[in-house]
Protein backbone atom coordinates (compact mmCIF):
# COMPACT_ATOMS: atom_id res chain seq x y z
CA UNK A 1 0.00 0.00 0.00
CA UNK A 2 1.07 3.67 -0.23
CA UNK A 3 1.57 4.77 3.02
CA UNK A 4 2.23 8.49 4.11
CA UNK A 5 3.22 9.27 8.32
CA UNK A 6 2.25 12.45 9.06
CA UNK A 7 3.98 15.01 11.55
CA UNK A 8 6.92 12.80 12.26
CA UNK A 9 8.86 16.11 13.50
CA UNK A 10 12.09 14.99 14.31
CA UNK A 11 11.81 11.81 11.76
CA UNK A 12 11.88 9.63 14.20
CA UNK A 13 9.89 6.48 12.93
CA UNK A 14 12.53 5.40 10.35
CA UNK A 15 15.52 4.99 13.01
CA UNK A 16 12.91 2.62 15.01
CA UNK A 17 12.75 -1.51 15.52
CA UNK A 18 8.83 -1.26 14.25
CA UNK A 19 9.74 0.39 10.83
CA UNK A 20 10.27 -2.74 9.57
CA UNK A 21 7.39 -3.80 9.86
CA UNK A 22 6.50 -1.55 6.96
CA UNK A 23 9.19 -2.97 4.39
CA UNK A 24 6.53 -4.40 2.06
CA UNK A 25 4.85 -0.94 1.77
CA UNK A 26 5.36 2.22 -0.25
CA UNK A 27 6.02 4.56 2.55
CA UNK A 28 6.78 8.29 2.47
CA UNK A 29 7.52 10.01 5.98
CA UNK A 30 6.21 13.85 6.43
CA UNK A 31 8.65 15.44 9.02
CA UNK A 32 6.33 19.13 9.03
CA UNK A 33 2.80 20.01 9.92
CA UNK A 34 0.28 21.18 7.35
CA UNK A 35 -2.43 22.14 8.87
CA UNK A 36 -4.37 23.48 5.55
CA UNK A 37 -6.69 20.82 4.42
CA UNK A 38 -6.25 21.90 0.72
CA UNK A 39 -2.72 21.79 0.77
CA UNK A 40 -2.23 18.12 2.88
CA UNK A 41 -4.43 16.76 0.32
CA UNK A 42 -2.23 17.91 -2.31
CA UNK A 43 0.76 16.43 -0.56
CA UNK A 44 -0.74 12.80 0.33
CA UNK A 45 -3.31 12.88 -2.45
CA UNK A 46 -1.92 9.11 -3.79
CA UNK A 47 -1.91 8.26 0.08
CA UNK A 48 -3.94 4.88 0.60
CA UNK A 49 -2.98 4.91 4.11
CA UNK A 50 -2.87 7.93 6.56
CA UNK A 51 -0.45 6.85 9.95
CA UNK A 52 -1.04 9.41 12.37
CA UNK A 53 0.59 10.84 15.28
CA UNK A 54 -2.00 11.46 18.24
CA UNK A 55 -3.85 14.32 17.78
CA UNK A 56 -1.19 16.29 15.63
CA UNK A 57 -3.63 16.29 12.32
CA UNK A 58 -7.58 16.89 12.53
CA UNK A 59 -9.13 14.29 10.05
CA UNK A 60 -12.61 16.36 9.03
CA UNK A 61 -14.32 15.99 6.39
CA UNK A 62 -13.27 18.64 4.31
CA UNK A 63 -9.65 16.78 4.09
CA UNK A 64 -11.71 13.35 3.55
CA UNK A 65 -13.62 14.45 0.44
CA UNK A 66 -10.16 15.42 -1.48
CA UNK A 67 -8.85 12.28 -1.02
CA UNK A 68 -10.45 9.58 -3.44
CA UNK A 69 -7.40 6.90 -3.12
CA UNK A 70 -7.60 6.60 1.04
CA UNK A 71 -8.72 3.58 2.26
CA UNK A 72 -7.46 3.47 5.84
CA UNK A 73 -6.76 5.63 8.78
CA UNK A 74 -4.24 3.72 11.65
CA UNK A 75 -3.39 5.18 14.60
CA UNK A 76 -3.39 4.24 18.40
CA UNK A 77 -6.00 5.45 21.37
CA UNK A 78 -8.67 8.32 21.66
CA UNK A 79 -10.01 10.01 18.43
CA UNK A 80 -11.89 13.21 19.10
CA UNK A 81 -9.46 14.52 15.86
CA UNK A 82 -11.13 12.37 13.20
CA UNK A 83 -14.62 12.85 12.07
CA UNK A 84 -15.55 9.14 12.10
CA UNK A 85 -18.45 9.46 10.55
CA UNK A 86 -17.20 11.72 7.12
CA UNK A 87 -15.09 8.60 7.15
CA UNK A 88 -17.25 5.81 7.29
CA UNK A 89 -19.45 7.92 4.46
CA UNK A 90 -16.05 8.04 2.21
CA UNK A 91 -15.47 4.28 2.98
CA UNK A 92 -12.24 5.11 4.81
CA UNK A 93 -11.64 2.62 8.06
CA UNK A 94 -10.35 3.67 10.88
CA UNK A 95 -7.89 1.16 12.94
CA UNK A 96 -7.14 2.52 16.34
CA UNK A 97 -5.63 0.30 19.58
CA UNK A 98 -7.90 1.71 22.15
CA UNK A 99 -7.01 -0.93 24.96
CA UNK A 100 -3.12 -1.52 24.67
CA UNK A 101 -1.94 -4.07 27.05
CA UNK A 102 0.49 -1.83 29.17
CA UNK A 103 0.43 1.60 30.31
CA UNK A 104 2.48 4.75 29.18
CA UNK A 105 5.02 4.59 31.08
CA UNK A 106 6.75 7.61 29.14
CA UNK A 107 3.35 9.60 30.09
CA UNK A 108 3.61 8.43 33.95
CA UNK A 109 6.97 9.34 34.74
CA UNK A 110 6.60 12.80 32.70
CA UNK A 111 4.06 13.18 35.53
CA UNK A 112 6.24 11.92 37.86
CA UNK A 113 9.11 14.63 36.29
CA UNK A 114 6.28 17.63 36.93
CA UNK A 115 5.86 16.68 40.25
CA UNK A 116 9.28 16.66 40.76
CA UNK A 117 10.44 19.71 39.10
CA UNK A 118 7.49 22.00 40.37
CA UNK A 119 8.13 21.18 43.85
CA UNK A 120 11.94 21.57 43.79
CA UNK A 121 11.91 24.68 41.28
CA UNK A 122 13.87 23.50 38.74
CA UNK A 123 13.32 25.44 35.77
CA UNK A 124 14.02 28.41 37.87
CA UNK A 125 16.84 27.42 39.87
CA UNK A 126 18.36 26.41 36.35
CA UNK A 127 17.60 29.61 34.80
CA UNK A 128 18.67 31.54 38.53
CA UNK A 129 22.79 29.84 37.61
CA UNK A 130 22.41 30.11 34.23
CA UNK A 131 22.27 34.11 34.30
CA UNK A 132 25.22 34.50 36.94
CA UNK A 133 23.43 34.12 40.26
CA UNK A 134 23.17 31.24 42.96
CA UNK A 135 19.96 29.82 44.75
CA UNK A 136 16.58 31.87 43.90
CA UNK A 137 14.22 30.26 46.29
CA UNK A 138 13.52 27.24 48.31
CA UNK A 139 11.73 24.08 47.06
CA UNK A 140 9.92 21.53 48.54
CA UNK A 141 9.97 18.17 49.79
CA UNK A 142 7.47 15.03 48.76
CA UNK A 143 8.07 12.61 50.86
CA UNK A 144 4.86 12.35 53.43
CA UNK A 145 2.91 14.29 51.51
CA UNK A 146 -1.09 12.97 49.81
CA UNK A 147 -1.14 12.63 45.65
CA UNK A 148 -4.56 12.25 44.74
CA UNK A 149 -4.73 10.42 41.25
CA UNK A 150 -8.28 11.20 39.55
CA UNK A 151 -8.90 8.20 37.00
CA UNK A 152 -8.02 4.97 38.44
CA UNK A 153 -6.31 3.53 35.02
CA UNK A 154 -2.70 1.85 33.83
CA UNK A 155 -1.05 5.39 33.83
CA UNK A 156 -2.60 6.32 37.40
CA UNK A 157 -1.22 3.16 38.78
CA UNK A 158 2.30 3.46 37.42
CA UNK A 159 2.50 6.74 38.69
CA UNK A 160 1.25 5.77 42.10
CA UNK A 161 3.80 2.78 42.07
CA UNK A 162 6.93 5.97 41.60
CA UNK A 163 5.04 7.78 44.39
CA UNK A 164 4.85 5.53 46.78
CA UNK A 165 8.98 4.86 46.14
CA UNK A 166 9.61 8.34 47.42
CA UNK A 167 7.20 7.97 50.19
CA UNK A 168 4.10 9.81 49.24
CA UNK A 169 0.25 8.60 50.32
CA UNK A 170 -1.83 8.07 47.17
CA UNK A 171 -5.71 8.45 47.14
CA UNK A 172 -7.96 8.08 44.41
CA UNK A 173 -10.79 9.42 42.49
CA UNK A 174 -12.52 8.50 39.87
CA UNK A 175 -15.97 7.06 37.92
CA UNK A 176 -18.34 5.40 40.45
CA UNK A 177 -17.00 2.35 38.73
CA UNK A 178 -13.40 3.16 39.30
CA UNK A 179 -14.20 4.28 42.58
CA UNK A 180 -15.36 0.77 43.40
CA UNK A 181 -12.63 -1.22 41.99
CA UNK A 182 -10.13 1.50 43.80
CA UNK A 183 -12.09 0.22 47.24
CA UNK A 184 -12.24 -3.73 46.28
CA UNK A 185 -8.38 -3.30 45.44
CA UNK A 186 -7.35 -1.67 49.23
CA UNK A 187 -6.89 1.76 47.97
CA UNK A 188 -7.50 5.35 49.53
CA UNK A 189 -11.14 6.63 48.26
CA UNK A 190 -12.12 10.04 50.18
CA UNK A 191 -16.10 10.19 51.10
CA UNK A 192 -16.56 12.80 48.61
CA UNK A 193 -15.14 14.41 45.53
CA UNK A 194 -14.53 17.89 47.47
CA UNK A 195 -12.46 15.78 50.09
CA UNK A 196 -10.56 14.43 47.50
CA UNK A 197 -9.49 17.69 45.94
CA UNK A 198 -9.51 19.58 49.37
CA UNK A 199 -6.69 16.83 51.26
CA UNK A 200 -4.54 16.20 48.10
CA UNK A 201 -1.47 18.34 47.94
CA UNK A 202 -1.28 17.12 44.42
CA UNK A 203 -4.02 16.08 42.01
CA UNK A 204 -2.84 14.34 38.99
CA UNK A 205 -5.07 13.50 36.15
CA UNK A 206 -5.49 10.50 34.14
CA UNK A 207 -8.54 10.56 32.51
CA UNK A 208 -9.39 9.49 28.64
CA UNK A 209 -10.83 12.29 26.49
CA UNK A 210 -14.22 11.12 25.70
CA UNK A 211 -17.74 13.46 25.22
CA UNK A 212 -18.74 12.03 28.85
CA UNK A 213 -15.32 13.39 30.28
CA UNK A 214 -15.42 16.51 28.88
CA UNK A 215 -15.06 19.50 31.26
CA UNK A 216 -15.02 16.88 33.86
CA UNK A 217 -12.78 19.38 35.99
CA UNK A 218 -14.60 22.40 36.94
CA UNK A 219 -14.13 25.33 38.55
CA UNK A 220 -15.08 24.26 42.08
CA UNK A 221 -12.72 21.32 42.24
CA UNK A 222 -9.96 23.31 41.30
CA UNK A 223 -11.60 26.10 44.16
CA UNK A 224 -11.62 23.37 46.74
CA UNK A 225 -7.68 22.58 46.18
CA UNK A 226 -6.11 23.63 49.52
CA UNK A 227 -3.27 26.88 49.12
CA UNK A 228 -0.69 25.73 47.29
CA UNK A 229 -1.21 22.49 46.17
CA UNK A 230 -0.58 20.88 42.33
CA UNK A 231 -3.02 20.28 39.71
CA UNK A 232 -1.40 17.82 37.16
CA UNK A 233 -2.48 17.54 33.69
CA UNK A 234 -0.92 15.27 31.18
CA UNK A 235 -3.40 13.99 29.84
CA UNK A 236 -5.83 16.34 27.77
CA UNK A 237 -6.77 20.11 28.27
CA UNK A 238 -10.23 18.73 27.34
CA UNK A 239 -10.74 17.12 30.81
CA UNK A 240 -10.63 20.94 32.31
CA UNK A 241 -13.56 23.46 31.87
CA UNK A 242 -12.19 25.88 29.50
CA UNK A 243 -10.59 28.74 31.36
CA UNK A 244 -11.17 26.94 34.51
CA UNK A 245 -7.58 26.28 35.48
CA UNK A 246 -6.15 30.25 34.04
CA UNK A 247 -8.78 31.48 36.36
CA UNK A 248 -7.63 29.66 39.22
CA UNK A 249 -3.74 30.18 38.41
CA UNK A 250 -4.78 34.38 37.75
CA UNK A 251 -5.96 33.85 41.60
CA UNK A 252 -2.69 32.97 42.42
CA UNK A 253 -3.60 30.04 45.47
CA UNK A 254 -2.44 27.14 43.43
CA UNK A 255 0.31 26.03 41.57
CA UNK A 256 -0.02 23.61 37.70
CA UNK A 257 2.16 21.88 35.81
CA UNK A 258 0.64 20.57 32.58
CA UNK A 259 1.72 19.17 29.17
CA UNK A 260 -1.32 19.95 27.35
CA UNK A 261 -3.29 22.73 25.96
CA UNK A 262 -6.77 23.65 24.39
CA UNK A 263 -4.84 24.20 21.04
CA UNK A 264 -1.82 22.34 19.77
CA UNK A 265 0.75 23.27 19.17
CA UNK A 266 0.66 26.58 21.21
CA UNK A 267 1.99 29.24 19.35
CA UNK A 268 0.99 32.14 21.73
CA UNK A 269 3.52 33.15 23.93
CA UNK A 270 1.15 35.67 26.04
CA UNK A 271 -1.39 32.63 27.15
CA UNK A 272 -1.85 32.44 30.67
CA UNK A 273 -0.45 29.24 31.39
CA UNK A 274 3.28 30.10 30.00
CA UNK A 275 3.30 33.80 31.33
CA UNK A 276 2.57 32.63 35.00
CA UNK A 277 5.09 32.20 37.76
CA UNK A 278 2.89 29.50 39.23
CA UNK A 279 2.49 26.81 35.96
CA UNK A 280 5.32 24.64 34.72
CA UNK A 281 4.14 23.92 31.15
CA UNK A 282 5.98 21.64 28.41
CA UNK A 283 5.14 21.21 24.73
CA UNK A 284 2.94 17.75 25.28
CA UNK A 285 5.92 15.35 25.65
CA UNK A 286 4.23 12.60 27.96
CA UNK A 287 4.20 10.31 25.74
CA UNK A 288 7.35 11.49 23.30
CA UNK A 289 10.24 9.08 24.12
CA UNK A 290 11.68 6.70 21.17
CA UNK A 291 10.58 3.89 23.80
CA UNK A 292 7.15 4.87 23.71
CA UNK A 293 7.03 5.22 19.96
CA UNK A 294 8.44 2.22 19.36
CA UNK A 295 5.41 0.59 21.39
CA UNK A 296 3.34 2.45 19.65
CA UNK A 297 3.93 2.33 16.14
CA UNK A 298 3.96 -1.49 16.42
CA UNK A 299 0.53 -1.42 17.25
CA UNK A 300 -0.05 1.16 14.54
CA UNK A 301 1.91 -0.92 11.75
CA UNK A 302 0.11 -4.10 12.65
CA UNK A 303 -2.57 -2.67 11.96
CA UNK A 304 -1.65 -1.42 8.63
CA UNK A 305 -0.59 -4.98 7.54
CA UNK A 306 -3.14 -6.36 8.77
CA UNK A 307 -5.76 -4.17 6.72
CA UNK A 308 -3.48 -4.86 3.53
CA UNK A 309 -4.07 -8.81 4.53
CA UNK A 310 -7.95 -8.55 4.15
CA UNK A 311 -8.19 -9.08 8.18
CA UNK A 312 -8.32 -5.55 9.75
CA UNK A 313 -7.82 -5.72 13.50
CA UNK A 314 -8.92 -2.56 16.26
CA UNK A 315 -11.73 -1.42 13.57
CA UNK A 316 -13.47 1.50 15.11
CA UNK A 317 -16.23 1.62 12.05
CA UNK A 318 -16.88 -1.70 11.37
CA UNK A 319 -19.55 -0.35 8.96
CA UNK A 320 -16.91 0.01 6.12
CA UNK A 321 -15.72 -3.70 6.50
CA UNK A 322 -17.13 -5.39 3.42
Amino acid sequence: MNVHILDDWFDTLRGLPCFEKLSEHEVTVWNDHEPDPAKLAERVAEAECLVLFRERTKISADLLERLANLKLISQRSVYPHIDVEACTRHGVMLCSNMHAGTPSYAAAEHSLALILASYRQIPQQVASLKSGNWQSGVGRTLRGRTLGLYGYGRIAGALAKYARAIGMEVQWWSSEEGRARARADGETVPQSREAFFSTSDIVSVHVRLKPNTHGIITSEDLAAMQPRALFVNTSRAGLVVPGALEAEIARGRIYAAVDVFDKEPLTDVDHPLLTSPNVLATPHLGYVTEDEFDLQFSDIFDQVNAFAEGAPIHVINPEVVR
